[in-house]
């Protein structure tokens, strides 16, 4: 099983103990002397160990170190171990917006350029809305909505305190649409505040009362409302149940129509977006069948706000395991979202990478859908990106790819993307070479020994075996494994393996690492030098290669 991965992960770095012995790995004419006297120096500590003068960790390190089974972290999906993207809060695409008006932004900086916040001032704006008198309260309640407009500390807990809310909530059932809409917009301000801050507006009683203002007559007030109970289902899952429960997807399905104003269908799609966002509980399948058909129809819009937000919320439907992507798949919208990866706007090509690379988290048959879309022949301009991030995704993508089955992997190789990858994996940023790195690595589990053998002719050992320096033991282990599969699948060609990774300086970063307190990765090293590189072991290598273990071409590699 090769390694399906959810997103980036960042492994922990641990430098618990200094390579203390580092300096005496360096070897060249001297292996074979070094390599002995440390296997005496070995049965030595395990003599002592027998006397009980040994910590039983070490010694189980010195008894397992032969272990030449994989690491099953390694080949799992990365499920368990993701720190995603994704849980963390995208620059792009907030949960939440406020309605600030450019005018009253002005204004509220001129009345408080004076001092600090007028609490006077906030009384008698809510002594005001409580009059009987229409136009009274209607001011008071506009100057309490610019108050709330000021993109510096707008002082919602300030409001909340004065018990205007309940004032607020009353005005949305009010005969009168300005009003309405000022209540409305004032609330839509609190609500984007902190999760107390949205609490209080839906305690207040607001959310039924919005949904009621959807079926306006009036399309500001109508608006307005929509992106109040945006900001509210954007604080989490528990908001989004409760606006779901109250009716409000078909309501909201309702306004999708060509006649929509442009500004107010951008705010609809937002609002599905948060509908898509939460994993923890993701929403029904009911919802995400519900929603498929709207998101099939945007997708073919031609604002760019509104694709992010569609294909963003591909992403998220994508992310929910292998039902949801059956699901998405058979809504029949990947052959639209695939193109999206080549659109002008590089937030559209973010998002379409993200939802196809989900798709590609699943199953080898929906893995192959996306292919059979033509997604590889998208992948040069992506990979060569001026944006760091679209370069990492689009090696997340394509590593997802080379853990599928030995068809997929070569789809890549045909595709010509392995010079690509291979050039990241030796001049990005680390995080993405850390991608590049998985992408190698599965190559060397899921492909042929034909496939691994033009990989390296690619010139992927120089760059694989510099990522050894790096100080994430996790990505440590991903190399190690691929360098210790590419010499197993070497057959007559491992001496030429063994001569590169000599001279680029990898074989005294595997000694080094014998040092590591990592125990997989000081068993792996040891594995690959006494295997491979201890001149004592030829005729071990022979014998385990006429053993028929490994699958090789029947004359041999011809490395370049």
């Amino acid at each position: 099983m090769t390694r399906r991965r959810i997103a980036n992960f960042s492994g922990a770095s641990s430098d618990l103990f200094k390579k203390i012995a580092g300096s005496l790995a360096k070897i060249s004419l001297f292996r074979y002397c070094f390599l002995n006297l440390r296997r005496s120096f070995e049965l030595t500590l395990v003599f002592c160990t027998c006397l009980g003068k040994m910590n039983p960790t070490d010694s189980s390190r010195l008894t397992q170190y032969k272990n030449k089974g994989k690491d099953t972290i390694l080949k799992n999906s990365r499920v368990d171990e993701a720190v995603t993207i994704r849980k963390d809060k995208r620059e792009d695409l907030l949960s939440k917006r406020r309605n600030i008006n450019a005018q009253d932004e002005n204004v509220v900086r001129s009345s408080t350029q004076m001092g600090p916040f007028d609490s006077n001032l906030l009384h008698q704006i809510v002594t005001m809305a409580r009059s009987n008198d229409p136009n009274i309260k209607l001011g008071a309640v506009q100057q309490a909505r610019k108050m709330l407009s000021s993109d510096r500390n707008p002082p919602i807990d300030d409001l909340i305190s004065s018990d205007i809310l309940p004032i607020l909530v009353n005005c949305l059932v009010s005969d009168d649409v300005n009003l309405q809409f000022e209540a409305a917009w004032a609330l839509t301000n609190i609500a984007s505040g902190t999760s107390e801050q949205t609490q209080a507006v839906v305690n207040a009683g607001a959310v039924p009362l919005f949904l009621q203002l959807l079926s306006s007559g009036n399309m500001n007030v109508c608006e307005q409302a929509v992106w109040a109970l945006g900001n509210i289902i954007g604080d989490g899952p528990h908001f989004r149940d409760y606006c779901l429960q109250l009716g409000i997807l078909p309501l909201l399905l309702n306004f999708i129509t060509p006649e929509i104003p442009l500004g107010f269908l951008r705010n609809v799609t937002w609002v599905i977006v948060n509908l898509c966002r939460s994993k923890d509980p993701p929403p029904t399948p009911e919802i995400v069948k519900t929603i498929l058909p709207a998101l099939v129809l945007l997708i073919h819009h031609d604002d760019p706000n509104i694709l992010v937000d569609t294909v963003w919320a591909l992403s998220y439907l994508t992310d929910g395991g292998n039902e949801q992507i059956q699901m998405v798949i058979d809504s029949g919208i990947v052959p639209s979202l695939v193109p999206m990866l080549g659109h002008a706007d590089a937030k559209v090509q973010t998002a379409a990478l993200r939802a196809v690379g989900n798709i590609v988290t699943g199953s080898d048959e929906q893995t192959q859908l996306v292919l059979d879309c033509g997604v590889l022949q998208e992948m040069p301009q992506l990979l060569s990106h001026q944006k760091e991030k679209i370069n990492k995704e689009a090696v997340w993508f394509l590593s997802n790819i080379t853990a599928g089955n030995q068809n997929q992997v070569q789809a890549v190789l045909d595709a010509g993307l392995m010079p690509l990858i291979i050039n990241l994996l030796g001049k990005a940023d680390f995080p993405t070479q850390k991608e590049a790195a998985w992408a190698v690595s599965n190559v060397t589990i899921s492909g042929r020994p034909d496939q691994v053998e033009q990989m390296v002719n690619c010139g992927v050992i120089r760059p694989f075996c510099a990522l050894l320096d790096c100080k994430e033991p996790q990505i440590i282990q991903v190399v190690l494994d691929g360098i210790n599969n590419i010499l197993k699948m070497a057959g007559g060609g491992v001496e030429a393996i063994c001569t590169q990774i000599e001279e680029c300086g990898g074989l005294d970063k595997i000694e080094q690492l014998q040092n590591h307190d990592n125990e997989e990765i000081y068993k792996l090293t040891y594995e690959i030098i006494d295997t491979y590189f201890n001149s004592n072991s030829d005729d071990e290598i022979t014998a385990g290669q006429e053993g028929g273990v490994v699958q090789q071409p029947a004359e041999g590699w011809s490395f370049n």
